[in-house]
C-alpha cells in the first residue's frame, strides 16, 4: 500500500503511563517520564502511535468499557499538555484467553495496521509484558521490551532490552526504520 505509513504500537499500563493494576480513574494517571519526548521523536519520524492494551477489568465487572475510553481521552489531554500525542486506542475488554483480540494473540495489531494503513513491515511493538512482545511477533513485527514496568519479565526472546520509551524510540529508529 503506498500510502502505508510505519507504527509503533504501545502497551499502555507499564509503557506509557504507571501500571497501577486496574485503572478506574483518569486522575490516577501518571505519564512516565521520558514519554512524551519519545512520542515526539516517533511523530518527528511519521511514525503512528497506536496503544494496544489488554482491559479484562471490564469482563471482570470492575469498570465498564466507557471507562477504558474516557481514560483514553484523560490520557490524549495529558500528552497534548507536554506535546505528545497519539493516533489511536485498540484495547481487549475480554478475559478469556483464547479471544483474538487480547495479547499475547496479535488481533488489535492486525486489525490496527488494517484500519490505519500501517505498514506492519517497518513497525514495532514496545511493552513490558511478555504478552506484548508474544504479540508483536505472532504480528510479524519486532518486539522491544521496557522495563519501566518493573516486573520480572516473563515471555519471548525481545528484539531488543531498554530502560525507557524514549530508548525504545532510539532503538527502534536505528533499527526498523
Amino acid at each position: 500500500m503506498a500510502d502505508a505509513q510505519p507504527a509503533v504500537f504501545l502497551d499502555r499500563d507499564g509503557t506509557l503511563i504507571e501500571d497501577t493494576g486496574y485503572l478506574r480513574e483518569a486522575s490516577a494517571i501518571r505519564i512516565l517520564p521520558t514519554v512524551p519526548a519519545a512520542l515526539q521523536r516517533f511523530e518527528r519520524a511519521n511514525y503512528q502511535r497506536i496503544v494496544i492494551t489488554n482491559q479484562s477489568g471490564v469482563a471482570r465487572g470492575l469498570f465498564p468499557e466507557t471507562t477504558v475510553t474516557q481514560i483514553g481521552t484523560a490520557l490524549d489531554r495529558l500528552l497534548a499538555t507536554q506535546g505528545a500525542s497519539l493516533n489511536g486506542l485498540y484495547y481487549c475488554p475480554h478475559l478469556e484467553s483464547g479471544c483474538t483480540c487480547r495479547k499475547p494473540l496479535p488481533g488489535l495489531i492486525l486489525r490496527a495496521a488494517a484500519e490505519q494503513h500501517i505498514d506492519l513491515t517497518r513497525s514495532v511493538m514496545i511493552g513490558d509484558r511478555g504478552s506484548d512482545i508474544a504479540a508483536g511477533h505472532a504480528a510479524g513485527i519486532p518486539g522491544v521490551l521496557v522495563t519501566t514496568g518493573g516486573r520480572t519479565y516473563d515471555g519471548p526472546k525481545p528484539d531488543a532490552i531498554v530502560p525507557t520509551l524514549f530508548d525504545a524510540a532510539e532503538w527502534v529508529l536505528r533499527h526498523v526504520s
